[in-house]
């Protein structure tokens, strides 16, 4: 929060000249790093800016420092920090931070998904042609080409899209009700980890898109096949 809005310091690019790093991604990882170090030293880690220990006792912390760099670094207030924890059986805790709005979404496995300490449920929304649904884009040239024509057959069947920049976030706001849908292609793990367990434990499903690069579709359980059906159509 004390840079948002400055300047940017160590910004880098990574995949293509508009998927940015920067040293709050760095030092976010960092600090998070460090903090599983001490609490929990035998556990696995993967972030997505490289921080990554092997581990022993079968659970790994998944690392999203800041999802929505390029909303942070223009000033756009649509950014968050996502940590989950997994293990063999799949996600067992999961955390979406949203600093500029004081907002936190968690979940636990079996325990139900809040926001602040308040229980959220998705919305039990099932007509595909007045359902609010929220995407993504990737870096490169050429998905983003499919991805507009993906969009281009969804849009005229759905109520509107939404494109916040940061899958975390979409994630944990259609699990607080504030989305029907939620499709995305060229998705990581740290991008889905701890967003796709807070939707589960809010009573949502979440399916994988078939087909490459990975991708997953979310929403109520009445939802998501409809959506799956038209996104991969």
């Amino acid at each position: 929060m004390d840079r948002f809005g400055g300047p940017a310091r160590g910004l880098e690019v990574k995949s293509t000249a508009t998927d940015m790093v920067s040293d709050a991604d760095r030092e976010a990882e960092g600090a998070i790093a460090e903090l599983l170090a001490a609490e929990r030293p035998d556990d696995a880690l993967l972030g997505e800016e490289g921080a990554g220990e092997r581990g022993s006792s079968g659970r790994r912390w998944v690392v999203d420092p800041l999802d929505g760099t390029t909303n942070y670094l223009y000033g756009f207030p649509a950014w968050c920090v996502s940590v989950a924890l997994e293990d063999a059986d799949g996600g067992v805790a999961g955390v979406v931070h949203d600093p500029w709005r004081g907002e936190t979404f968690r979940a636990a496995r079996g325990a139900g998904a809040d926001l602040d300490g308040r229980p959220i449920r998705v919305r039990d929304h099932g007509d595909l042609a007045t359902a609010l649904v929220a995407t993504g884009f990737g870096y490169d040239p050429e998905r983003r080409a499919m991805q507009a024509e993906v969009l281009r057959r969804v849009l005229p069947r759905i109520r509107d899209i939404r494109r916040a920049g940061a899958a975390a976030l979409d994630l944990a706001w259609l699990a607080a009700g504030r989305l029907d849908g939620y499709y995305e292609r060229g998705l990581n793990p740290w991008d889905w980890a701890a967003g796709s367990l807070i939707v589960t434990e809010a009573g949502g499903w979440v399916e994988p898109l078939a087909g490459e690069p990975f991708g997953l579709v979310a929403g109520g359980p009445r939802l998501v096949g409809p959506l799956r059906e038209l996104v991969e159509s």
